[in-house]
């Protein structure tokens, strides 16, 4: 790759148009480059037929499948803003998004018929409803709009932006929306850069994506291994033994992980982790969630020194990073800033001394984002210098490196999902029989934590088996079920301040008690 490279797949399409620019690991359905590029710029003039331009919105939702990539390169040629949904929503928790996000189009496939069909008339207003991979009611057939589309690239197109969505603790989802650089489509990102002088990434590289395409590491990580001309194998659905078969069959060069995958790979009978050749591989990367020390040390004598780290949000708004090397002399780390400096700020925003605990921030900013539609949000991230935050509580040693100890903002992380628990708490809120109640992330050795809900019910006298499955089951109806409860303890009443607030962290502390920190 030369700097002159224009960075996306139609220069690939080109250069090795044959060449598979996405391979579904357990169908083995292939899609070269050619296939991609051509698929993209038939959604991109599907798209301008409708009247979009650039800077207009669109939605997808569903489950990993091949033709999910192209289609968000066909709203990235367009010039759009686009938002990869969970396919793990709930039907009003899809069409929030859909609705706050101001999308035109909504494509999904048939996973989701039943959801979508709860919500029909709150989708009305979409100029246009495409079902991908099969029948959903009220939805025009995918495959035939774009079919009658040409291939002919559109003009002038410029780079454009996806906008997911991370939640926040008024419990509602918040597009994080950057703004468009209005720089040609080809021009590549900062992170194309990072993974290819970090994580040598190039043209020869296989990148394995386990997890599901709209978490926004997946997403933007596949982005960039296709502008690098790279092989793109995506897994169905994540299981820890066909993980390692796919890094055999495809000679897997690059992977991206949460520690909940390293937990199941190390819990396979060691048998079955000896069967498979993983030498192909050059680097394993993980974020998303903490990893436990432990895992961490046995993960690099499995696979070697070539475990890297990074901690950053959907927000873009700064990037650590550490290598194995770096990790296994200060264990625990996330690593030191790359983009932007670190800076530990207290409650009344001034700079702690080494060592001390406080806010994360990162400054001044490498990107300016904004929380859509919540201009309280967006103020609350940033100081007055333009420093800005995603919400953790951590500290940097001596040399720089950075350890993460909680979150400002409670969020709770599953498996490399991020759950606000005040969303949870409003449903459990209303159910008759709760009086007051907190939702909490306790450690779980699998997950790194799971979500319990502490409640103080209207009647102690009801507080038991019964209830907390009455209570999960209530829960369940309403979110994703990552939202919701794993258990439910009782309390008769929960520690509140005067004015009403809660002291969470007094609940926290005692499901951490014994451990170097809260996450």
């Amino acid at each position: 790759m030369t700097e002159e490279t224009s960075l996306y797949p139609g220069t690939w399409a080109e250069r090795t148009p044959d060449k598979a620019a996405i391979v579904m690991a357990g169908s083995g359905e292939i899609v070269t480059y050619r296939q991609l590029d051509d698929q993209a710029n038939r959604l991109s003039q599907l798209f301008r037929s409708l009247g979009l331009q650039p800077g207009d919105h669109i939605a997808f939702c569903m489950e990993n499948r091949a033709e999910f990539l192209p289609i968000m390169w066909g709203a990235h040629y367009a010039g759009l803003y686009y938002t990869a949904i969970s396919s793990r929503l709930k039907a009003g928790e899809l069409a929030y998004i859909v609705e706050d996000s101001g999308s035109r189009v909504l494509l999904a496939s048939p996973y989701k018929a039943e959801d979508l069909a709860e919500v029909r008339d709150r989708l009305a207003h979409l100029d246009r409803r495409y079902s991908v991979g099969g029948a959903i009611d009220g939805f025009e057939p995918f495959e035939d709009a774009v079919g009658a589309c040409s291939t002919e690239p559109l003009p002038d197109r410029i780079e454009s932006q996806p906008m997911l969505y991370s939640s926040g603790t008024t419990g509602r989802p918040k597009g994080v929306k950057p703004s468009f650089s209005g720089a040609p489509l080809g021009g590549g990102e900062g992170l194309t850069k990072l993974i290819s002088l970090l994580l040598g990434s190039d043209d020869s590289s296989v990148y394995l994506s386990p997890a599901p395409l709209y978490h926004a590491a997946p997403l933007r990580y596949s982005t960039q291994y296709h502008r690098l001309g790279a092989t793109v194998v995506v897994m169905e659905r994540f299981d820890a033994e066909a993980a390692l078969a796919a890094v055999e069959n495809y000679a897997v060069t690059h992977g991206q992980w949460v520690p909940t995958m390293f937990v199941r790979m190390l819990k396979l009978p060691e048998e079955t982790r000896q069967r498979y050749d993983v030498s192909s591989l050059r680097c394993a990367v993980h974020a998303a969630a903490p990893c436990p020390i432990p895992i961490k040390e046995r993960m690099i004598e499995w696979f070697g020194p070539i475990v890297h780290e990074y901690y950053a949000g959907t927000e873009g708004n700064g990037f650590v990073y550490c290598n194995s090397e770096d990790w296994l002399a200060h264990k625990g780390t996330v690593g030191r800033p790359l983009q932007c400096e670190v800076h530990i700020v207290d409650d009344d925003q001034r700079e702690v001394a080494t060592g001390e605990e406080g806010t994360v921030y990162f400054g001044p900013s490498a990107q300016r984002f904004e929380y859509h539609n919540d201009p309280d949000k967006t103020a609350d991230s940033f100081l007055d210098n333009g420093w800005s935050t995603l919400g953790d509580i951590g500290r940097v040693d001596e040399d720089g490196f950075l350890y993460l100890t909680d979150r400002k903002a409670n969020m709770i992380i599953s498996g490399g999902v991020n759950i606000y628990p005040q969303e949870t708490e409003n449903v459990l809120t209303m159910h008759p029989k709760v009086q007051d109640v907190a939702v909490i992330g306790v450690p779980n050795d699998d997950f790194g934590e799971e979500v319990k809900a502490v409640v103080q019910p209207t009647d102690m006298a009801l507080a038991g088996g019964s209830l907390e499955a009455e209570l999960i089951a209530f829960c369940r109806e309403q979110l994703a079920d990552v939202k919701c409860p794993r258990s439910v303890d009782f309390r008769s009443e929960l520690p509140r301040h005067p004015t009403g607030k809660l002291y969470k962290r007094l609940l926290k502390d005692e499901y951490w008690k014994g451990r170097s920190s809260r996450i």
